[in-house]
Order: C-alpha cells, then structure tokens, then sequence
C-alpha cells in the first residue's frame, strides 16, 4: 500500500536503533525523507548507512548526533531538517527504582526527557505545519501510562504529564482542521535493546538466567511473544500518512493484548 507520504521530511528522534529506528525503517520504504538524531554516533551512522543502501532512490538521509533533551540539541535536530511535515519524538527511559529515593533532579531530569523534550519540540514545529495544511506528530510513551508499573514511578509521572497536555493541544482547531495531528503510541514489550537490558539487570538481581525470565514475560502475554521494531514502524508510518487524518488525541495501545481492560 502506498501510504502518500514520499517525498516528506521527517525527524525521528532517538532513531540509531529500536523503536525509533523501526519507524524510521518504515517512514524510508515510504519514501520520506529523514532527519534522524540520536546520541550515539557508532550506532546512528550505521542505522544511516543502512537506511541509505536499502532506499537508494532520491531519499535523504541526514544525521545528527547529540541529545535530544537539551535545547542544543533540539536546535542542531531542527536545523538540518528543511522542514518539519512528520515528528516523531522519542526518548531513553527514565531510571526503574522507589520513588522514595527520588530526589528533585530525578524528576526533574525524567520531566525533561519524556514530557518537556516533546512539547518543545511541539512548539517549534505544529504551527508551520497547520500553515502549509500538513503534520503529523508521533509520540512514543509507554504502555505503563495506561497500565502504570510500580517500579517506572518517573516514567508513569512523565509520560502522563505528556499524555495530558497531548489531548488539549490535539484538538485546538487551528491544528486539527488544517490537518495536523498529534498521536501518542503506547508500546508494550518489544524486544530492544532496553527490553533486554532489563533481563539481564533483572537476572543479576535474582539469579535467574534471562532466558527463563524472558519466557515467564511472553507467556504473560496473550500474543505469546515480544513486538518487533518493524511492527511498530508499520504502525507509526500508517498515522504518519493521510489515510489517518480523522485520528488525532488519540493514545494507542501496541502491546499484543497484555493489557486486560476494555477501555
């Protein structure tokens, strides 16, 4: 399916691997052309080089290493992409613990990585895409928003103070009627590098091997597996297109039906 996206530019924000490289996957087979950035510069020139060898024909492919969550950061991303038509904000996760060992700077740094990186980036781009009648905003949060986990008290808090301010701004009719819209993708277990950085903290600390916890976790979900990256792409580069232009302030739940409720 063609999704009428080639030719856009778009800046995928934490993109040199898992899920914000699989939407980046997605959004190149599309033909859209990529502002990627991300802090590690091994790890996003070879997601770059990939993505060029495999989408040769006219795409560009534009990198930038630094951090997302500083303005200097924000500002070098902005800058290299000529304009802005798909965003799709991404950041690390904040640290697992008990909030009772949380400090101000915890939160602090947790606010500015996953609520205020993303509404910065919102403010510096929704209004020229309302302007030309085009944009669409991605946010990747978590499933733990919905479904909050114990441990992720600084993600929950985040993540939550994001999702929001998402379902005002969504629907202010300046943005909504001139075809932007602004989505948050809730991922629930996908198998990165994040996913298996948690087995194996989680192994040290019980001595468990990874590979039984890895099968306890799957078989606790009714897919009886983790998602892909590329699963997650897909379904981002579909809200990125304009078949998805009556979808918008919408909190969408990409988990292989662990999550039990009916709303």
């Amino acid at each position: 399916m063609d999704l009428g996206i080639a030719g856009r530019w778009a800046l995928v924000c934490g993109a040199s691997k898992g899920l914000g490289l699989g939407c980046a996957q997605a959004l190149a087979a599309e033909g859209v052309n990529l502002v990627i950035t991300a802090r590690n510069e091994a790890a996003l020139q070879h997601s770059a080089a990939e993505l060029r060898q495999r989408h040769p024909a006219a795409l560009q492919v534009r990198t930038v290493v630094g951090d997302i969550t500083t303005p200097e950061g924000r500002a070098d991303a902005l800058a290299a992409c000529p304009q802005v038509d798909i965003l799709v904000t991404n950041a690390g996760g904040p640290p697992t613990g008990d909030f009772r060992d949380w400090d101000r700077e915890a939160w602090l740094r947790a606010l500015d990585a996953n609520m205020l990186t993303p509404i910065e980036l919102m403010r510096a781009t929704v209004d020229a895409m309302a302007a030309r009648g085009y944009g669409r905003v991605i946010n990747i949060t978590s499933a733990a928003v919905k479904a909050p986990i114990d441990i992720l008290g600084l993600s929950n808090g985040a993540r939550s103070g994001l999702t929001g301010f998402v379902a005002g701004l969504a629907r202010q009719p300046q943005l909504a009627q001139n075809d932007v819209t602004i989505n948050n993708l809730m991922p629930g277990a996908f198998d990165t590098d994040r996913l298996r950085a948690t087995f194996d903290g989680a192994a040290a600390k019980t001595g468990r091997t990874v590979e039984a916890l890895r099968g306890a976790r799957a078989q606790a979900i009714p897919a009886r597996r983790f998602g892909r990256p590329d699963e997650f792409g897909a379904y981002c580069a579909f809200l990125c297109s304009p078949m998805a232009g009556y979808i918008t302030g919408q909190n969408l739940l990409i988990d292989g039906g662990a999550y039990p409720g009916t709303f």
